[in-house]
């Protein structure tokens, strides 16, 4: 080891956390070349490729290296949350042919397009050019950029560094879901935690509230098999050897840390992307079913699968997040302007059926976790034994019991993403307040819930 592994926990959450390799993962992180401090994971680690997910590391720019496995396959997966005016009783009446609408207009599943299909060139503008681009092809509102981390525009992204095959995968895919994890939820925010926070931030009790979870598709999972064949070549050129070869990694300053770099941002301008054509659809579904003069407005939206390039304590590192989100502090150059008095906005889903959080960053994450905070509950149940031990029908009548219609394209969709096959999201969310990572500003209900 290289440096200590740092674990956000609760005593009751060991016993879950040991139940697969994702502490012996972290300390293969902690063995990085260049790494800084600590290996860190999150309350929500579960086992993943190479970094557990829910794994944090900083890795010096000058010396350490970039991998892969620190940002995983579904690469600027993240998290929207959208704001209505609307209260629960202004939709109740409509909640299910909102659902319906929302279906209808979001395409889901696996390997499943949508109706935008990209030409070559247009492909290269998405890469390089993220949301400011793809609002100027009237997907968006002016001003949407303002509340998207990184603008929307990851600026070190080169479009020349994907391969024709990666782009041939994710030429009809910006503005769908995919399947897995990633949905559309309509919530209302059920309870206010922080009220001067929640003000600051525009929310308030019952208001009716849109989450999208989804990331790069097709396009980003081949970026990261590309380079990780590249880096697994490249490793023995640098002397690199590693416990693990799911870690493969070369210097970040190195041609082919930089390619993959570049390459990486370039797909994560292809999520925001994906994220901000979905917002297009789901506003119209709120339009043609809800009102048709309401524009649902950005609360933020953040990417739990990056590594990128920050200033911490001073010294330029690489931080890797794979399965855990950035949450800077009050006053950080880097988050919009009306959120600087009381820090970045922080989305965190819940497993299906169950509650979601509105956090707040703050300066002690700065302090203690590279800027960092958990993603959402964290799977204790892999998806094949999801589909082994929970019943669908089951599964069915406790959505109606607590109020969810949910809508997907089959029913191993629902049961893989079943809530007992997570941890409980409440445990995850009181690590990280009261270990001072994050703040809870509000909690949210679901009340229609869209898979694949």
């Amino acid at each position: 080891m290289c440096v200590p592994a740092r674990v956000f926990a609760s005593e009751r959450m060991l016993d879950d956390i040991t139940t697969d390799r994702s502490l012996e993962q972290l300390v293969n992180v902690s063995t990085l070349p260049g790494i800084q401090e600590f290996a860190i994971s999150m309350p929500d680690i579960h086992e993943g490729y190479g970094f557990p997910i829910g794994g944090v590391a900083a890795l010096s720019v000058e010396d350490g290296v970039i991998s892969p496995g620190g940002v995983g396959y579904d690469i600027n997966c993240g998290v929207r949350l959208l704001k209505s005016k609307k209260t629960v009783k202004d939709i109740e009446s409509s909640i299910v042919d909102l659902a319906n609408q929302v279906q209808r207009d979001t395409p889901s599943g696996v390997g499943r397009g949508g109706e935008l299909v990209l030409s070559q060139d247009e492909m290269d503008e998405l890469l390089e050019g993220g949301v400011p681009w793809i609002i100027k092809k009237g997907y968006g509102l002016e001003g949407d950029e303002e509340f998207l981390e990184q603008g929307g525009r990851f600026d070190e992204a080169d479009s020349s560094l994907i391969t024709d095959h990666a782009k041939k995968r994710g030429r009809d895919q910006v503005g769908t879901l995919g399947a897995g994890n990633h949905f559309v939820e309509v919530q209302k925010v059920h309870e206010v935690l922080d009220d001067e926070i929640a003000q600051t931030f525009g929310l308030f009790k019952d208001q009716i509230v849109v989450m999208i979870h989804t990331g790069s598709r097709g396009l980003g999972h081949q970026v990261c098999t590309d380079y990780l064949r590249v880096m697994v070549q490249a490793m023995a050129k640098y002397d690199i050897t590693l416990p693990d070869r799911e870690l493969a990694s070369v210097p970040f300053l190195s041609k082919e840390g930089q390619e993959y770099f570049k390459a990486m941002n370039a797909a994560a301008n292809f999520g925001f992307c994906n994220r901000q054509v979905l917002t297009h659809l789901v506003r119209g579904s709120w339009k043609q079913i809800i009102d048709k003069k309401e524009d649902l407005s950005i609360l933020y939206d953040v990417g739990h699968n990056m590594a990128k390039r920050e200033t911490h304590d001073g010294k330029e590192v690489v931080v890797h997040r794979k399965g855990a989100t950035r949450a800077f502090g009050p006053g950080h150059p880097e988050i919009p302007k009306q959120y600087q008095s009381v820090g970045q906005p922080v989305i965190i889903p819940g497993s299906m059926g169950t509650f979601s959080y509105v956090l707040a960053g703050t300066n002690e994450s700065m302090k203690q976790s590279f800027g960092s905070t958990c993603h959402g509950a964290g799977r204790r149940m892999s998806r094949k034994k999801a589909k082994k031990v929970i019943d669908y029908n089951k599964l069915k009548q406790e959505l109606d019991e607590y109020h969810v219609v949910a809508r997907a394209g089959s029913a191993r969709g629902l049961v893989e993403e079943a809530p007992g096959a997570y941890k409980d999201i409440d445990d995850v969310v009181n690590v990280v307040q009261e270990t001072g990572i994050a703040k809870k500003v509000v909690k949210l209900k679901p009340l229609v819930v869209v898979k694949g």
